[in-house]
């Protein structure tokens, strides 16, 4: 019995089988032969590479899978298990649908990156563009996915009749979906704020939670901070809408740094200010704009002086603050050694002209 009725479907499907596997083979063959005539077009021309590149794989499985609906649909309703394999091909060519569309979206925040790299010295325009349109990209790219998913669980008549059962208990249900989706929901919205108000951007000089580091990714659920250390400090998309926190690049990479010194009250000024001057001078990390010392404090004891420099961004600030602290301090041990931080004391009896009684 199970050998006839195996006989029998192998001979049903083997006229129709033919033609699906015959017809799939030419899409095959003239989908490879339209791409490559796409890539060489495109080769002189990164971006429509990209684009190419991204698109040849679910668009392959799209186009098959187009081929193979339209077949099965065409096909006899006496076929075995016709209605599976249809339902099948359905869920399929959502699937490769929902893929190709990812795929492109994603390839624009490529195609962004490379039409504006941020690996240049003035990168703030560079650095905002990226931003936005990872940010919009990638919630572009999983509303997609969500979609691809609600278009797929429809063709179940089960999952409908739950959806009709649902809206007619709207209120629960909507609670319910409200509490379980806050936090995708909130990442959402916080990546689209981000997006739009830019607090922080790709590469952006932070110091957020008392630590100071760069912004290395901004996904569609946290915000990667590549601390000076080498570590990583890992925050959801809400922090940076909710929170304070420090951005030392948001109008501008130019930053100013600041070297403190303290030193005795006789200390000459205008040689420290010449000397910084030749520090600065001397030192590619120096832009020329910012160099000078002022007296910002005066303790029972010392003088507080604040030597102001700038750079270009905050990495060469850090490391031109350390030229210009150690090249300071080398010069006032060397020249004026006198006018280093010293505590006074004063013996009794030394203030007398007449000398201590015994």
């Amino acid at each position: 019995m199970t050998e006839s009725l195996y006989d029998a479907i192998t001979r049903q499907w083997l006229t129709p089988g033919l033609s699906i596997v015959v017809a799939l083979i030419l899409v095959v063959a003239a989908f490879h032969a339209g791409f490559m005539v796409l890539r060489r077009l495109a080769r002189a021309n990164p971006v429509a590479s990209m684009f190419v590149k991204a698109a040849e794989g679910p668009g392959l499985a799209a186009a098959a899978l187009v081929v193979f609906q339209l077949m099965v649909q065409g096909a006899s309703d006496s076929l075995y298990a016709i209605g599976v394999v249809r339902h099948a091909a359905l869920l399929l060519f959502i699937s490769a649908m929902t893929w190709l569309v990812a795929r492109m979206i994603t390839a624009v925040a490529d195609a962004v990156a490379l039409r504006f790299p941020i690996g240049v010295a003035d990168n703030l325009n560079a650095r905002r563009i990226q931003t936005q349109t990872r940010l919009i990209t990638r919630t572009l790219a999983s509303t997609a996915v969500l979609v691809g998913v609600a278009l797929g669980l429809l063709t179940f008549p089960g999952v409908r009749s739950i959806g009709a059962s649902l809206l007619a208990s709207a209120g629960i249900a909507g609670l319910v979906m409200g509490i379980a989706a806050k936090p995708i929901l909130g990442n959402l919205l916080a990546g689209l704020q981000l997006a739009l108000a830019q607090p922080i951007r790709l590469d952006d000089v932070v110091v957020v939670e008392g630590e100071w580091g760069r912004i290395e990714e901004i996904g569609s659920a946290y915000v990667s901070v590549a601390l000076w250390d080498q570590r990583r400090l890992v925050l959801p998309l809400q922090y940076f809408i909710e929170k304070p926190f420090q951005n030392w690049t948001r109008a501008t990479s130019e930053i100013i740094g600041t070297v403190v010194l303290w030193v005795d009250y006789g200390m000459p000024l205008e040689p420290l200010r010449a000397e910084l001057r030749r520090i600065c001078e001397a030192s590619p990390l120096w832009d020329r704009r910012i160099a000078i010392i002022q007296v910002t404090d005066a303790s029972e004891r010392a003088l507080q002086l604040r030597a102001l420099v700038s750079a270009a961004d905050s990495a060469q600030a850090w490391d031109l603050r350390c030229e210009v602290r150690e090249g300071l301090v080398q010069f006032i041990c060397q020249d004026h050694p006198q006018f280093l931080p010293r505590l006074r004391t004063e013996l009794p009896g030394a203030a007398d002209d007449t000398p201590l009684s015994r």
